[in-house]
């Protein structure tokens, strides 16, 4: 499908689309690029994870894309201090009809992440986007099937399966060095939110604040809700359960084996800030019943839950966190494991694995599917702790059976122009 037919598909009059974007010209002529067997990338949502990504792949970048103009500056210049010129854009439909981009790296806030990814496999583009995968379930459900429709490969930027400890810690569960497993844990931190309120005021000059809230509610400007602060408001992100429970739980799946597979039920509660500074929990408790009598709780700000991943089991326990791997007993971790154990799939490197992968047209370590039952995870333990209740679930039909309340809260609506299909 070519980007034309994406834009009026799913964006409206062309006013509109006047409306949403900066006059930035191009840097550089396609011809500029020169042909050659390098992967192109470009990045759309350049700030913070984005610019860490950008310098992933900077032997990649050729080009660059924010709604802010001082953010867009300085990535293009991150850019070109390797020597290469770069493209520059502030809305993503244009950098989708170059012919000269072979894949896109999306690190917005989770509220654009599904309607970008959609439409970068649409333009024919693979496509690496930031964790959490989706903002709901159902858009997440979508970005797989799109992925699937138009064979691009996704891979979801949980880069923790690219670490060493993470990956030998999910072979030695696997490989029953704990015996039989009875339950894991997924410990996140407290929201690192902006502090006291400040009014609404105008966006700065710099910024398309309009764009920037895309098909999120209209409402106005406040800087304690835009760039990192967007993860702490719900018309964004899910806080801190959608952004490190999206590390530690994909990472409690993979231990389990249950990467295709979700909860049956849950059930947990939370706490708020009591000046409501922000609209995620301060702590929660939530826990997962998955089939075979296996339990996942997620903790914030529990005592016994530290943060990363707990696995459980009747010889005893591991932890996996950034930098660290210990276990209950020094032996479970030193003995090797056996010739016949299960080896999981190997990379030491997320933005390698994506490039490799792009070649080899194989799904990748985190692939769109993976990235989705993660982020539904995440979303049902945020809903359960909404709702005040507990709720089933419904891994392969992907609902609350007879549970309407809850089923209300699979998607949400997308403010015009922009729709959600796939």
């Amino acid at each position: 499908m070519s980007a034309s037919i994406i834009r009026r598909k799913f964006l409206g009059n062309s006013a509109a689309l006047i409306a949403g974007t900066f006059a930035i010209p191009y840097f550089v002529r396609s011809s500029a690029l020169g042909a050659n067997d390098r992967i192109r990338t470009a990045h759309i949502g350049v700030r913070n994870q984005g610019s860490s990504n950008l310098r992933g792949f900077i032997n990649q970048a050729v080009a660059v894309c924010d709604v802010d103009q001082e953010v867009l500056a300085k990535a293009v210049k991150q850019v070109e201090q390797t020597g290469r010129q770069c493209l520059a854009f502030s809305d993503y439909r244009r950098l989708l009809e170059r012919k000269d981009i072979d894949a896109v790296v999306i690190s917005t806030p989770d509220h654009w992440h599904a309607l970008m990814t959609i439409h970068a496999c649409q333009a024919g583009k693979d496509v690496y986007c930031e964790k959490p995968l989706s903002l709901t379930i159902r858009e997440g459900r979508r970005m797989v099937e799109a992925a699937r429709k138009y064979q691009r490969v996704v891979q979801t930027g949980s880069q923790q399966r690219s670490d060493a400890n993470f990956r030998r810690a999910c072979e030695l569960v696997r490989a029953g060095r704990l015996g039989k497993l009875r339950q894991v844990l997924a410990g996140i931190p407290g929201p690192n939110h902006p502090g006291q309120p400040v009014p609404d005021c105008d966006p700065p000059k710099e910024l398309d604040f309009d764009f920037w809230l895309g098909p999120a509610p209209v409402r106005p400007y406040n800087p304690n809700r835009v760039h990192y602060n967007f993860r702490f408001f719900r018309d964004y992100s899910g806080g801190q359960m959608t952004n490190f429970g999206a590390h530690h739980i994909d990472i409690a799946h993979w231990g389990m084996g249950c990467d295709d597979r979700g909860p049956i039920a849950i059930h947990g509660e939370g706490t708020f800030h009591p000046q409501k500074w922000h609209e995620v929990t301060e702590t929660c408790r939530v826990t997962f019943n998955y089939p075979g009598d296996l339990e996942v709780i997620v903790g914030q700000g529990q005592a016994d839950i530290p943060e990363g991943t707990t696995f459980i089991g009747e010889r005893g326990r591991m932890h996996v966190t950034r930098g660290k791997l210990t276990a209950s007993d020094d032996s479970l971790l030193k003995e090797p494991l056996e010739s016949d154990a299960q080896r999981l799939y190997l990379s030491e490197n997320h933005h390698k694995d994506f490039l490799d992968c792009i070649g080899s047209r194989k799904l990748p370590i985190c692939d769109v599917e993976i990235g989705h039952r993660t982020a539904t995870a995440c979303h049902l333990a945020n809903i359960a702790i909404q709702l005040g209740r507990p709720i089933r679930w419904d891994a392969v039909k992907e609902e609350f059976p007879g549970d309407a309340e809850a089923n209300a809260l699979l998607e949400r609506p997308y403010r015009k122009p922009w729709v959600q299909e796939s």
